[in-house]
């Protein structure tokens, strides 16, 4: 069986699995296949460095919103586009040949035949938002095996690695590990590029990424064996924002120029060249790709890697109908606090049925949520969570009230993810490095807690 795809989510993951090799807290031991992997990649991606400068945009794009139906006009303010074009291209084209190396040999590949699991990636001040977004995973019910990849020791937290994560059938992975220092790899594993290395050093063969702020209101493993999933291999939401990439960039990869409202910008899986393909976009992401799929709009980053990717490369991909919803009470003290995104499964059902959406609106009722995008903020008591949820001095709901969750989700999510946050704050406030030089952050959120969840028993 060949890795025709990765399940990888943006937003989060039964197989049976050895349970004992998910629990073991023995240092990680670096397979052959992953140390050709590391190496031959490497050679690849230093070999078809692009020969030019990076890109230089003159402003920025600003925010413009999504528009199903109305198409806005696609903007370049790369300044030095004639200059960069033809060694980007070569270096693209060169690449996108190059990695069929890798592609086509079975010993490159780490992952174990017939796996499947939940792959995301924590340290610092994301620790603590990951394990209470781990913890709403199992109160889903999933039992799907979980690796956490870190960049470096420095990130590395033995008391949470060896203590708290075996017992929910999670495990941490040191990156440092397995890239090697001498080849520089170190230089590249920084924030958003961290993401394309983690799932292609997974040991899952189908994969669901979760961001450590992505919340999964329902058991995520369903996702995996669903036509939206299996069909294709990569499902798609849209996004707040319309896409904001440069004609360079689409210049270089040889593709079609989009309209701006035709491209989502959040991923839930991808194939295995895709895949491939965007570890390129990130390697190079800082210096010349973020730059291009972006131009200072919104969510620069890994964002539109995978999606483009799998565009160049010409694999297909599912586009979620819903449209992602703005996931925030009226008494909300921050702007857009949560995303709600449809879930795949019951939407790709409608979209099956006789005339269902039009211009690309469902007109035949929501689609049930399926996860929370809670990123403003972060279930991060220690950080600033309990300051962006008063109103007027007051602690309140920030998503919603429990008729709208009900409505949308079936259960009151906000008061669930506040019970894991309480069970977090109050069990590993002196354990996690983060809150290390914290105080009160357990009576602060019991305190929220009872201000406005006692008082709607």
């Amino acid at each position: 069986m060949t890795r025709a795809y990765l399940t990888v989510f943006l937003l989060n993951i039964y197989l049976f699995w050895n349970s004992s090799f998910l629990t073991s807290t023995s240092p990680y031991l670096l397979s052959d296949r992953e140390a050709q992997l590391a190496y031959e990649l490497h050679a690849i991606l230093e070999k078809h460095r692009p020969q030019c400068d990076s890109p230089i945009v003159i402003g920025t794009v600003g925010m413009p919103p999504f528009d199903a139906v109305y198409e806005s006009p696609r903007e370049n303010l790369v300044y030095n586009f004639d200059e960069i074009c033809q060694p980007l291209q070569d270096a693209h084209d060169n690449f996108t040949l190059d990695i069929h190396t890798i592609a086509d040999n079975r010993n490159y590949r780490a992952y174990r035949n017939g796996t499947k699991g939940i792959v995301s990636a924590a340290g610092g001040h994301y620790m603590p938002t990951f394990v209470v977004t781990l913890r709403m995973l199992r109160r889903t019910g999933s039992t799907l095996p979980v690796e956490l990849f870190m960049r470096d020791y420095q990130e590395y937290e033995p008391y949470v690695c060896e203590v708290v994560l075996p017992p929910l059938n999670a495990r941490c992975i040191v990156l440092s590990e397995i890239l090697p220092v001498e080849r520089n790899y170190h230089d590249t594993t920084e924030d958003f590029q961290l993401k394309s290395f983690a799932i292609l050093f997974s040991s899952f063969e189908s994969i669901l990424w979760m961001d450590a702020d992505c919340i999964p209101v329902h058991d995520p493993a369903q996702l995996l064996t669903s036509k939206s999933f299996t069909s294709t291999g990569l499902v798609t939401w849209p996004d707040f924002w319309t896409n904001t990439a440069s004609p360079l960039y689409f210049q270089i990869s040889r593709q079609p120029e989009p309209p701006t409202n035709a491209r989502p910008a959040t991923e839930a899986g991808v194939h295995w060249l895709t895949l491939l393909l965007a570890t390129y976009y990130n390697y190079y992401g800082p210096s010349f790709y973020y730059k291009l799929l972006c131009q200072g709009g919104p969510g620069e980053g890994d964002n539109d890697t995978f999606i483009q990717a799998a565009t160049a490369i010409g694999e297909e991909f599912y586009t979620v109908s819903e449209p992602i919803v703005d996931w925030s009470h009226p008494h909300a003290p921050t702007i857009r606090p949560a995303m709600l995104q449809a879930d795949p499964i019951e939407d790709y059902e409608r979209t099956r049925q006789e005339n269902p959406c039009v211009k690309d609106h469902c007109v035949t009722g929501s689609v049930r949520g399926f996860f929370i995008h809670a990123h403003d903020p972060e279930f991060n008591p220690g950080e600033v969570l309990l300051e962006k949820t008063l109103h007027n001095g007051k602690p309140t709901r920030i998503w919603t009230n429990s008729v709208d969750a009900l409505q949308r989700i079936g259960y009151d999510a906000e008061k669930v993810t506040w019970e894991e946050t309480k069970t977090v704050a109050c069990t590993l406030e002196h354990a996690l490095d983060s809150w290390k030089d914290r105080s009160g952050v357990c009576e602060g959120v019991k305190k929220h807690w009872d201000e406005v969840f006692t008082s709607e028993d």
